[in-house]
């Protein structure tokens, strides 16, 4: 059973979909006990760092993830879901994040054109079992302003470029995060999601 974190930043429905097709069963949860019980979890989220962090919290489940995430159990972050896991975002307020991955999540500057929003490449660094079985094209669908820039550059397992290299997919012990949408990446994010539901 896969348990999705529902603290109301995005629609979780392809999420669901995306498991579903899978034969995966999934349950959404949104309360510290059910994420006391649960054995695998995904953070999903859209939007801003602020207001992602503020509704973990005023839901009383910053606690109980970062419990649960220091006993062992896979998490799985989706694009602000694993900007989430650091520690801190440039954006709006100076807001900390979960701090489970050191590092700062950045706008994109220059001339680029932000938000990113498309297909884009995705090149892994090093083998992982969140990577295992991916399609020949690694392409993954992208929407976003900010990109996670982590302390220690070994956390950062795959990239992508937009203007510059940037984080695509982290892994530190049992927290993995994506930067794309995978419920929309097609046969990527469909083999990502099925690689952590087998782990």
């Amino acid at each position: 059973m896969i348990a999705i974190v529902d603290y109301g930043v995005g629609n979780l429905r392809s999420l669901e979909n995306a498991f579903e097709h899978l034969q995966i069963d999934v349950k959404r949860i949104g309360s510290p006990e059910e994420i006391y019980r649960a054995e695998k979890l995904v953070l999903p989220g859209v939007g801003a760092f602020y207001f992602a962090m503020k509704n973990l919290r005023d839901l009383d489940l910053e606690t109980a993830l970062l419990e649960r995430i220091r006993s062992g159990i896979p998490i799985l972050g989706i694009c602000l879901g694993m900007q989430i896991f650091f520690t801190g975002s440039e954006e709006g307020q100076a807001t900390p994040g979960l701090n489970i991955i050191t590092g700062e999540v950045k706008r994109f500057s220059g001339h680029l054109k932000v938000p990113q929003i498309g297909w884009n490449e995705v090149v892994s660094h090093r083998d992982s079992c969140i990577l295992k079985n991916l399609p020949l094209s690694r392409h993954a669908y992208f929407v976003h302003s900010y990109f996670c820039d982590p302390a220690d550059p070994n956390f950062a397992i795959a990239t992508a470029e937009y203007g510059q290299p940037f984080t695509a997919i982290v892994e530190k012990d049992n927290v993995f995060g994506v930067q794309f949408h995978p419920e929309k990446s097609q046969e990527l994010g469909l083999q990502i999601l099925k690689n952590f539901a087998e782990l």
